[in-house]
């Protein structure tokens, strides 16, 4: 019975990881919407300038950024359309520990060294990047 519990477990766990990676991946594809709405909703002229302004700067910053490329160089979002299509590839590659987690649990290993290098990643190329270290 606890087997049984434990296995049910998994799955939503993995069912959510899907759904999150799928979301992730669709989040990628309007990103001048989203900042547009960011912009307005705590970018520099909002509230949030008077309780985050490191924050409102940040996201008018982005937006002023992402405005311009969409203007003056569009395809440059071709690669974020890239990065749209791995998140949604990777989420059907958890199809297969969804149906039999032990058996496709490579993947599951797959997943969590893949979290993992988020940090160093973020952590080496956010500077580089000039990303402030709260994003």
């Amino acid at each position: 019975m606890r087997s049984k519990i434990l296995r049910v477990r998994v799955k939503y766990l993995i069912l959510f990881f899907i759904f999150a990676l799928v979301i992730s991946g669709l989040t990628a594809f309007p990103l001048k919407i989203e900042i547009d709405i960011l912009q307005h909703i705590i970018g520099e002229g909002t509230t949030m300038e008077s309780l985050w302004p490191d924050m409102a700067h940040w996201i008018s910053n982005v937006h002023q950024g992402i405005t311009w490329a969409h203007n003056n160089y569009p395809f440059v979002f071709y690669g974020t359309d890239w990065l749209a299509f791995a998140h949604i590839v990777i989420a059907i590659l958890f199809l297969g520990p969804l149906r039999d987690p032990v058996k496709n649990i490579w993947v599951i290993e797959f997943g969590i060294i893949a979290c993992i290098l988020i940090v160093p990643l973020a952590m080496i190329c956010g500077p580089i990047r000039g990303i402030p270290f709260f994003w």
